[in-house]
């Protein structure tokens, strides 16, 4: 029987960032389970985007992954343009808001799931104390005295000291665990696709707040292209609305979507398939029990309206390496995973309510923006026009706005802390 220190249930972004982390700053000895095969990196863009924070990137960077990310298909943007369909009001950001060394040339990068997962898998697959467990998926998770057994149908099972469960929102962990959870429907489907836009994205990220939810189009990377016109959308919705939008030729719908977005990028085309998919709120009610630890979606989802939910779930898994690492550093500064300190109870419970606390912060700012642009009553647009236009003229209110949306915080892991 194998026997490992940590076992990471979830091969994704956030699951084989933990294992990086750890494995940074210690010994410990990590198994990754995941069965869902490493996607080839194709000359279609993958369809699912993650809108990359500058503290995330100082992560991948932290862990010898950036320069793969950002070789491979990568599109930074350096401005953001958020208006509101019903009034007149709009905030513009760009580099002036913020520092140098804040903002270190970009405000944020669009990036593709499937690339960011494949540096990160490559990198694992080198580290000499990680070991990948891909023909099977898990049948069981079992606590012992001082281990965790994990059960696999027909290959031999294995055992940990500790499982973390980076399994995705419906997580299996969660489940196995009976892990209570509290969620709320957002009423809301995302229709996401990729699309052409004949004025270019203009290495911006554009936003716009609709009677029935906000529409996103995010800049693409094109190898073979000076002046990018792809763009990845995101569109909340409601539900009949975007089964409306779903069923509409690619002609029809390509149109609604100029419409939508006051055509400032021009005559928008479809160059993809269209997929949709409900969007939940969810946040378990422990991040914690016995020898489990949640991170990422398995432990709370948000709604996408800021591009907020991947960087969370990042700084859980720069979070919990941390929690998990830092008692392992005896006086002489060596690494053992023989120091009982490392498991402390304690420890996991300050992971816990440092997860959680921003967490619940996160869910309860994307419910007030979303509450603030859904009333369409003359007199609210009218004022929420009036609010917009003078944020956009105060620039410490902006340069707040900015940095919580790079990122910067009081509390952060320190592998995530940008290093002046």
């Amino acid at each position: 029987m194998q026997k490992f220190d940590v076992l990471i249930v979830g091969g994704g972004m956030v699951g084989l960032t933990t294992a990086l982390a750890i494995s940074k700053k210690s010994d410990l000895r990590i198994a990754i389970v995941d069965t869902q095969p490493l996607a080839e990196i194709s000359a279609h863009h993958d369809v699912r985007v993650s809108a990359i924070n500058r503290v995330s990137q100082q992560l991948f960077t932290n862990l010898d992954v950036w320069q793969d990310i950002e070789s491979s298909r990568a599109q930074p943007y350096q401005h953001m343009h958020i208006w509101d369909k019903a009034g007149y009001g709009h905030i513009d950001f760009d580099l002036s808001d913020l520092s140098t060394r804040e903002h270190n040339g970009q405000l944020g990068w669009i990036i593709e799931n499937s690339i960011i997962r494949q540096a990160l898998w490559k990198k694992a697959e080198h580290e000499a104390n990680i070991c990948f467990f891909t023909q099977e998926k898990l049948t069981n998770i079992a606590m012992g005295d001082s281990e965790v057994f994990a059960s696999f149908s027909t290959q031999a099972p294995i055992t940990a000291k500790l499982v973390i469960g980076a399994d995705g929102a419906n997580s299996w962990v969660r489940q196995q665990m009976k892990m209570a959870l509290t969620f709320r429907d957002y009423d809301h489907h995302a229709i996401v696709a990729t699309v052409k836009c004949p004025q270019g994205h203009q290495q911006t990220a554009w936003q716009v707040f609709l009677a029935t939810g906000p529409l996103a189009l995010l800049p693409l990377a094109e190898a073979d292209s000076a002046n990018g016109s792809l763009c990845s959308i995101v569109w909340s919705t409601s539900p009949e609305e975007a089964k409306r939008l779903i069923a509409l030729s690619k002609d029809e719908f390509a149109k609604a979507l100029t419409a939508a977005s006051d055509g400032k990028l021009g005559n928008i085309s479809l160059v993809s398939e269209r997929f949709s998919h409900p969007l939940t709120m969810r946040y378990a009610q422990n991040f914690i029990k016995d020898r489990v630890v949640l991170v990422g979606d398995a432990a709370h989802t948000i709604h996408p309206l800021a591009g907020q939910g991947v960087n969370l779930g990042l700084l859980d898994a720069a979070a919990i390496a941390q929690t998990l690492t830092e008692p392992l550093n005896n006086e002489q500064g060596s690494v053992t995973s023989n120091n009982p300190q490392w498991l402390s109870p304690i420890h996991l419970k300050q992971y816990e309510r440092w997860r959680k606390a921003e967490a619940g912060e996160m869910i309860a700012a994307m419910e007030a923006i979303k509450q603030t642009f859904t009333p369409q009553q003359a007199p609210v647009k009218f004022l929420r026009g009036i609010g917009m236009s003078i944020i956009n003229q105060i620039k410490p209110v902006k340069n707040v706005m900015i940095k919580q949306a790079l990122g910067f915080k009081s509390h952060l892991p320190e592998l995530s802390k940008v290093i002046d």
